[in-house]
């Protein structure tokens, strides 16, 4: 993918602010789809402890977590 337009992927994931039943039943703002010159991509983000083997145990507590952030073709998923 041409660094422009991984530029502007970040930049729509970073600011993205569309959640809504569709995309975010759980309401947890972890995961949606954006649209980036005329592709449709996927983000998520994952909670897992410090040692990246299971899911937090506090994914609000900082000090217990490690956030991970996937990005990807939403064709592929």
């Amino acid at each position: 993918m041409p660094e422009e337009a991984r530029a502007k992927l970040l930049k729509a994931v970073r600011e993205f602010k569309d959640f809504d039943e569709g995309n975010d039943p759980h309401h947890e703002h972890d995961l949606a789809l954006i649209d980036v010159e005329g592709e449709r991509f996927f983000f998520k983000i994952d909670y897992y402890d410090l040692g990246m083997r299971f899911h937090s145990p506090d994914p609000a507590d900082p000090s217990q977590t490690t956030r991970a952030l996937t990005i990807g073709f939403a064709a592929d998923y």
